[in-house]
């Protein structure tokens, strides 16, 4: 793989070459690094051994540079604009360059981000931090710290963006379990709870395909929001990274509104039968009888709900932009993909608010319709637990 020039910073350390990470936390580098707000670049590693990940990676580490296509609407403007993203230092595969991703980490790496899907926290029963090269993205992880702990002891920034809730503290418990299973040593132990800042991050951007050979296709709209925690030091600055003293309203907020309409719409879109005529989001929107109740359920319920329960998240401005969001008309947001795990998503994204409804003694039967649909009432039970699915 090619590496950075001397003069470049190879301080971010990303697991993934996802698309989403691209378009997303690869874009806010770049356009931090080119507003000369920070001077951190990103080394990548591709941990998959499949044909198509060793491609893209080596695509990614030949060109160092990638376009992002930007397309829809934000602020009532259209944008349909390329941008490219100039914020790669290097892209070193896991299985061929673990010696120079270990070095580059004990030497140079401040902060890790990682986005490594709905199963990536998974562990193989067999798998080993002490292994040459373990299976899974956290005993890879586990081993890289241990090394930096006995190599240099500095600690380490870990900001993961996989959509579980708390994905920085549910990512420092399992290595933490690693660590004290496989090596033992209680110091690493504390090194790890002490000097390693583990950051709860929420990400919010569709981005729809890729660009070949390499780059991205997305909608305006992105959010990287940070949990603020002490001693904490941003590897990037940009008007869509924020930094909030509680995630979990915005955590909410995304659950209960832009995912709930998507699932809501999913209901109404098998219930009116029309599974053969309407295929994406953007359609849903130019067709009364499903724009029409969804903008009436959420303006008449899901908004006085969560205004009374979470008063200052500017919930009328997040519904206006999540409809303009909808109504890209670029987006080839596929209805059989939100409606994969359709039942489980109504438990977690709609019947929070119903209960919260009934709580407060407001009605809300739009939701309920569709919540005795699929006979999900009352299962209200972990409010933003365990959501992974757009």
């Amino acid at each position: 793989m090619i590496a950075p020039s001397p003069e470049q910073h190879a301080e971010i350390l990303q697991f993934g070459t996802s698309r989403f990470l691209l378009a997303h936390v690869d874009y806010f580098v770049s356009e931090s690094l080119a507003a000369r707000r920070s001077d951190k670049r990103i080394v990548i590693v591709q941990g998959s051994a499949r044909p198509v990940g060793r491609r893209k990676a080596h695509d990614l580490a030949e060109r160092l540079q990638y376009p992002v296509h930007f397309r829809g609407r934000r602020d009532g403007q259209t944008i349909d604009a390329e941008e490219w993203v100039d914020s790669l230092a290097a892209c070193l595969v896991a299985d061929s360059d673990w010696e120079e991703i270990e070095r580059r980490f004990v030497e140079e790496i401040t902060h890790v981000v990682s986005n490594t899907g709905e199963d990536g926290y998974a562990i193989p029963a067999d798998d080993d931090p002490q292994h040459a090269l373990p299976t899974s993205f956290p005993t890879r992880l586990t081993k890289l710290l241990h090394a930096r702990y006995r190599r240099n002891g500095r600690g380490i920034t870990l900001m993961p963006c996989e959509l579980i809730q708390a994905n920085g503290q549910r990512l420092r418990e399992i290595v933490c379990h690693l660590a004290d299973t496989h090596y033992g040593d209680p110091d690493f132990l504390s090194w790890l709870k002490q000097e390693c800042l583990w950051i709860d991050t929420l990400v919010d951007r569709i981005v729809s395909s890729t660009i070949e050979p390499v780059g991205a296709v997305a909608e305006p709209y992105g959010l990287w929001a940070i949990q603020e925690t002490p001693g904490l030091e941003l590897p990037c600055h940009h008007p869509d990274v924020q930094v909030v003293s509680d995630l979990a309203p915005y955590e909410k907020r995304k659950l209960h509104v832009l995912n709930l309409s998507h699932s809501w719409l999913v209901q109404r879109w098998h219930d009116q039968r029309l599974t053969s005529r309407l295929r994406y989001v953007r359609e849903a929107m130019q067709e009364p009888s499903l724009r029409e109740p969804l903008e009436a359920m959420l303006r008449d319920e899901v908004l006085p709900v969560l205004d009374r329960q979470f008063p200052g998240m500017q919930l009328e401005d997040y519904i206006e932009t999540t409809l303009e969001r909808f109504s890209n008309p670029f987006l080839d947001h596929r209805f059989e993909d939100i409606a994969q795990h359709h039942r489980e998503k109504l438990r977690r994204r709609l019947a929070p608010v119903h209960e919260m409804a009934r709580a407060q003694g407001h009605a809300t039967p739009l939701l309920e319709s569709a919540l005795h649909s699929r006979g999900v009432v009352g299962q209200a039970e972990g409010g933003v637990s365990g959501e992974k699915a757009r």
